[in-house]
């Protein structure tokens, strides 16, 4: 287990991990996230020893990295971005030399060159040079040294970088392989590759501690808060697979279109996230409509990673792109509205009798309904719009005292 605790590091006037606290526990692989400058490296740095904090301790699996760094390191494996090979040795030689480095006791080195070369399948380029081999082999012995002593722990930073597709997704397959024995921390930008190897994702931001949870449990959260997306595809008509989906939950006709085949699909936002799936299943059931497809779209982890480590200058800009959409946003509304109050007129007009005047007296109320979702869509985009108007000037008011 790691743990660290109230870690700060500055070089000068400029404060690069700023008062980070977080576990590792043991058996798990963590994915390390932060944008460029988060201080990912300067922490992994620290952890295994390479730089001294200007506070706060590190203990590794009960040793602390300052005042016991070599009982610590001695339990650490680490593969830094750019592999520490010396490539006028041979992969064999290298291995021995890494495994003296370390203090593998004499009788036992040959054995740990022999597994780590085994475990990284690098027997058939054991006796080559290490600077004739490709970048992909030079990653995997780099790997190889990081696991020489049998530490309990590995960190990697970025160790995919710079490879190719087939290389990528053997280092993936390596990385979970190795996490069947040990504890690992990769730090990564791939955040797809983060999401499909990592048991737990560990988010820092401007140097400190953001979030830590698995991506399943983050997605949950961001769902919760911010609603999940039902798709939706099913054979019946427009208006009664719209009529359906009003039962169950609040839904526009521009959410609803179809495709070559002629059914209706419908992309509906579900507000809390709940699984609404089942109730609108018997919904369209009652309108005789087949239910041919129905998923729930999940909060990526890319979404969920712009979400933490958001700025205040990135919400400054997408207040300005909401302000230059909003627009045409509320154009198109308010086209659709009066497209709806055409069409029930035109049909008015076209049908004279009684049953006519019926059907359109009943699409007239239902296109008033959707008129009134349209203004209310509408006014929530401008009050939006004015809440964040108003956050601003406030901010700038608050600023302008402070100063």
């Amino acid at each position: 287990m790691i743990e660290v605790k109230h870690l700060t590091k500055t070089y000068g006037d400029h404060c690069a991990v700023d008062d980070l606290s977080f576990t590792v526990e043991d058996g798990q692989i963590y994915g390390f996230l932060g944008p460029n400058g988060a201080g990912k490296s300067t922490t992994m740095n620290i952890m295994t020893g390479y730089l001294a904090p200007t506070s706060g301790d590190v203990i590794i699996n009960g040793h602390d990295i300052l005042e016991e760094p070599e009982e610590a390191k001695r339990t650490i494996g680490y593969l830094p971005e750019i592999p520490p090979v010396y490539t006028d040795m041979t992969v064999a030689e290298y291995l021995r030399f890494c495994a003296e480095l370390k203090k593998v006791p004499r009788a036992e080195r040959r054995d740990a060159v022999k597994s780590a070369i085994d475990e990284l399948e690098l027997g058939e380029v054991k006796n080559r040079l290490i600077r004739n081999l490709s970048k992909g082999f030079r990653q995997r012995v780099g790997f190889a040294q990081a696991i020489i002593a049998n530490p309990e722990t590995l960190i990697l930073d970025e160790p995919t970088v710079g490879l190719d597709p087939k290389q990528i997704i053997e280092i993936r397959q390596l990385i979970r392989r190795l996490g069947e024995k040990h504890t690992v921390i990769l730090s990564s930008h791939i955040l797809s590759e983060v999401a499909e190897v990592c048991d737990q994702v560990l988010i820092i931001n401007h140097g400190k501690f953001v979030a830590c949870d698995s991506p399943d449990h983050l997605a949950t959260s961001e769902q919760k808060q911010k609603g999940s997306i039902l798709h939706v595809t099913a054979q019946g008509a427009k208006q009664d697979v719209l009529a359906a989906l009003r039962s169950v939950v609040q839904v526009r006709e521009s959410d609803l279109s179809q495709d070559e085949e002629g059914n209706t699909v419908a992309t509906v936002r579900v507000p809390g996230g709940s699984d609404i799936r089942g109730r609108v299943s018997q919904a369209l059931f009652a309108k005789n409509c087949v239910v041919l497809s129905m998923s729930v779209e999940k909060a990526s982890l890319e979404n969920i990673f712009l979400e933490l480590t958001d700025s205040g200058n990135g919400a400054a800009h997408a207040d300005d792109d909401t302000k230059k959409s909003v627009g045409k946003m509320a154009s198109d509304l308010v086209h659709d509205e009066l497209g709806i109050q055409s069409y029930t007129e035109e049909g008015a007009a076209d049908d004279g009798d009684a049953a006519s005047e019926e059907t359109s007296d009943g699409a007239k109320a239902e296109a008033g309904d959707a008129a009134d979702n349209v203004r209310q869509d509408i006014d929530s985009i401008h009050a939006q719009l004015s809440g964040n108007e108003a956050e601003k000037t406030s901010g700038d008011v608050t600023d302008g005292e402070d100063k």
